[in-house]
């Protein structure tokens, strides 16, 4: 079972509509993907989307540090060796998390195949499908309404709504036009990407609560570095306050958990180095009581499937945000996850499931 290459390919896939949160806009898909290939020739798959403005990785970067760094340490190693690879690789290349991730996902897509198993059940198999929330884009309160409206015509219950783009009167008034165009029974959750300030917060928060827009929690409301006024976010409302971009290690998830800084967490395999890491900090936050979601980038089928796989085999996690391949104008991938409306299910097949890329861009390196 050893490891005898390593490529990368780039992807780029346009999104349906303009992607737009706090911190970005996006309007094209794009990704590094990683094809391993094990010398009986299973090939296993793994996917990287550069996001400077969270993990501060580049496309260019993403594939320096795995064809620099990674591919030599990978190739000859035994893949049934996986805990220790996964050990030395985080060992070896410091930060990098989405490069980590692409390599970590295509090791456990390649450990999984070969013990002829999904790698959802591999990781222990808590559940065999998800449904999958759905992000309504920071734009207009009309706008933002109606794309709310035809989300739920599509058969969404769970809509993430992004905030925090500039003022939180803005803010309410989305909420409050959602909320008439949708009436009180749709879950909606908010995600502010670091965007208010921690008295903006509490005071936006305490205003949505005396309206009763039910809202089911706020995700990463103030900066990332302010554990302390997250803390102090948390303590003064009501509603369940998660933390993202907060947490990419298990030393920030423990710091996180030790304070009571957040209700909930949100783990992204791109934060945390792949599934190994993500599997520990899930491990710690339900040590702790303390439920955690699985999210994305703006990613593939292939990212997203690893995610999914992660997130259906641990009973801690309770929430789900996969969304983004159903926002691309095409597929990419063969195989993977499959989509009925907003229930994501999976396929017997060993590993990912994932049969083939269509990367229709030029081999990197």
């Amino acid at each position: 079972m050893k490891i005898t290459d390593v490529e990368t390919f780039r992807i780029a896939v346009p999104l349906k509509k303009p992607f737009k949160t706090a911190l970005r806009t996006v309007s094209i898909a794009e990704s590094v993907v990683v094809k391993m290939t094990i010398e009986n020739q299973i090939i296993c798959w793994g996917e990287a989307p550069p996001t400077v403005v969270i993990t501060g990785e580049s496309a260019e970067s993403i594939d320096a540090a795995i064809h620099n760094v990674l591919k030599p340490f990978l190739i000859g190693k035994n893949l049934l060796n996986y805990e220790a690879i996964l050990q030395d690789m985080n060992l070896l290349l410091i930060h990098n998390s989405s490069a980590k991730a692409a390599v970590d996902m295509a090791v456990y897509d390649g450990i999984s195949q070969y013990c002829g198993m999904p790698l959802y059940q591999f990781l222990g198999g808590y559940r065999n499908q998800l449904e999958t929330d759905y992000t309504v884009s920071v734009n207009s309160p009309k706008e933002m309404a109606e794309d709310a409206e035809r989300y739920i015509a599509e058969g969404f219950q769970v809509l993430k709504i992004k905030v925090g783009k500039d003022s939180i009167y803005k803010d309410i008034e989305r909420i409050k036009e959602i909320r008439r165009r949708i009436g009180k029974d749709i879950k909606i959750r908010l995600d502010a990407n670091q965007g208010w300030g921690v008295k903006e917060a509490i005071f936006a928060i305490h205003k949505m609560e005396d309206i009763g827009f039910g809202i089911e929690l706020i995700e990463q409301p103030v900066h990332k570095d302010d554990i302390e006024g997250l803390k102090a976010v948390t303590d003064a409302v009501e509603t369940l306050i998660m933390a993202d971009e907060s947490v990419f290690t298990e030393k920030q998830a423990f710091q996180i958990l030790q304070t009571r800084s957040a209700d909930l967490i949100n783990i992204k395999l791109m934060k945390a180095g792949g599934i190994h890491r993500a599997a520990k900090i899930n491990a710690l936050a339900e040590a702790c009581g303390v439920e955690c979601m699985v999210g994305s980038m703006i990613e593939t089928k292939i990212g997203i499937s690893a995610a999914a796989h992660f997130a259906a085999s641990k009973k801690n996690i309770t929430r789900y945000d996969f969304d983004a391949p159903l926002m691309l104008k095409e597929e990419r991938v063969v195989g993977g996850i499959e989509y009925t409306g907003r229930t994501i299910s999976f396929f017997d097949r060993p590993g990912l499931g994932i049969s083939q890329v269509h990367t229709r861009k030029e081999q990197t390196q």
